[in-house]
């Protein structure tokens, strides 16, 4: 059985849209849909609230029920059938995080066990076939073969296997 490895943050969970919830509430300022999918949240922002962003993703709370990417748990459901299936996140750069994140995943993924998620720093680590992250330094050194999943930090980023969403990783991987 071959194996996916996936992202957690702005793969399946939307962090992205808790930094826009978490700025309204501190602000008074929303941003639309549009302008968060544009581009990056710190390029939304002021100067002077650029900090923000390092005090919010440091915040106990901030990894706490953050919303699902659209079509992400009927689609792992099924790649789940045809797959082994790893949730990898490079949490440890915030240890915060590491216990939402499993209350996350028990909540939204409850049919993948703990021994299927995987705490890390270097996804080069992680032995599987295909690696699905928004972020393409995970896959400098990964062995298998990266999917960039398109997010609103890397529409300018040049990746030969790209997804738009999880109608492009079904079409792609089932």
């Amino acid at each position: 059985m071959k194996r996916i490895a996936i992202d957690m943050d702005e793969v399946i969970a939307d962090a992205n849209h808790r930094f826009a919830e978490w700025y309204k509430r501190d602000h008074n300022i929303e941003f639309t849909p549009e302008e968060l999918n544009a581009k990056k949240f710190s390029e939304l922002l002021p100067d002077e609230h650029k900090y923000l962003i390092q005090e919010y993703v440091y915040h106990d709370d901030f990894f706490k029920d953050l919303q699902v990417i659209p079509g992400c748990q009927e689609v792992i459901k099924d790649l789940y059938e045809k797959y082994e299936i790893f949730i990898t996140t490079a949490a440890m750069e915030f240890p915060n995080s590491l216990l939402p994140k499993l209350d996350w995943l028990g909540k939204h993924f409850p049919y993948i066990s703990w021994n299927n998620i995987v705490f890390c720093g270097d996804k080069s680590i992680i032995n599987a076939d295909y690696l699905i992250d928004d972020n393409v330094k995970h896959f400098k050194r990964f062995i298998g073969q990266g999917i960039l999943f398109t997010a609103s930090h890397n529409h300018d980023v040049q990746w030969d296997v790209r997804v738009n969403n999880w109608a492009d990783v079904r079409k792609m991987l089932l």
